[in-house]
């Protein structure tokens, strides 16, 4: 962490004192739930959940932004009804238990994305676990890590034949629609509703909704932006805990961390 920067307890004090114009946003994977090597069993923490409860109560604001649909996310946080979750980088949302939003500009790439799926299972086979998600597909290689390099460049020349965008993440390369949304965009949109905004992150999408935030306070210098990265495991990377105001060790230290933020926000409702 930066000297210069905010520390955890500086930060939640600061929060505390405007709350109610507060918002949290939070990844998915590698922070509220660990990696894991199948991308579907994957699960929040059970106390990141009571604490995202709570804190849904305390603060203005409180959403998920992931690459995940907005279904496979609203399996796992339905019973949190006043929680907002952003999916597919944006291209879905929702609130809560409502309906699903989808970005009107990405839907007639639906069936494109769909032949990807199947290209995708017919070319690499076994070398890649291949994620349908509607909007996007994502080729994962974190159970073969020998065929990365096939993989990339399979993803990357099949994006410029189809016109499409890649993400790059953890040991995953995704194809998506060439449509404006990002974890970046979602949060500049959605702080400028609010006065003090924290995102937790852990993967190199997340440095772009960091940089939101921080665009945010140098337009506005009393806006309070806390960028927090969850070292999950050495594949965070250097470059986004460097991009963060500090650095958490895992998804179940963040739920211990987001208890003790709902005590001092209660301590001071």
């Amino acid at each position: 962490m930066s000297s210069n920067r905010i520390t955890p307890t500086e930060a939640w004090q600061a929060t505390a004192n405007r709350a109610a114009d507060c918002a949290l946003f939070f990844d998915f994977d590698g922070v509220l739930s660990p990696i894991t090597d199948d991308p579907e069993a994957s699960q929040p923490v059970p106390e990141v959940l009571e604490a995202l409860d709570a804190l849904s109560r305390l603060v203005r604001r409180v959403a998920i932004v992931s690459a995940r649909p907005v279904d496979f996310l609203r399996a796992r946080f339905g019973t949190l009804s006043e929680v907002d979750l952003f999916g597919l980088y944006g291209l879905e949302r929702s609130h809560g238990k409502g309906e699903t939003v989808t970005e009107p500009a990405a839907l007639p790439w639906v069936p494109v994305v769909e032949e990807v799926a199947a290209d995708a299972r017919a070319a690499l086979g076994d070398r890649a676990y291949v994620e349908f998600k509607r909007l996007s597909v994502a080729l994962h290689w974190r159970k073969t890590p020998e065929h990365s390099a096939e993989i990339e460049a399979w993803a990357h020349a099949e994006a410029e034949r189809r016109g499409l965008k890649v993400q790059l993440g953890r040991k995953v390369i995704e194809l998506k629609p060439p449509v404006d949304r990002d974890k970046g965009f979602v949060i500049s949109e959605a702080v400028l509703s609010v006065g003090c905004a924290w995102y937790f992150g852990d993967d190199v999408s997340d440095i772009k909704a960091f940089d939101a935030l921080r665009a945010r306070t140098a337009v506005e210098p009393g806006f309070l932006g806390v960028c927090v990265a969850v070292a999950s495991s050495d594949e965070t990377g250097q470059e986004v805990s460097d991009a963060a105001d500090f650095t958490i060790e895992s998804p179940v230290a963040v739920g211990a961390f987001l208890a003790d933020a709902v005590k001092i926000l209660q301590a001071n409702a």
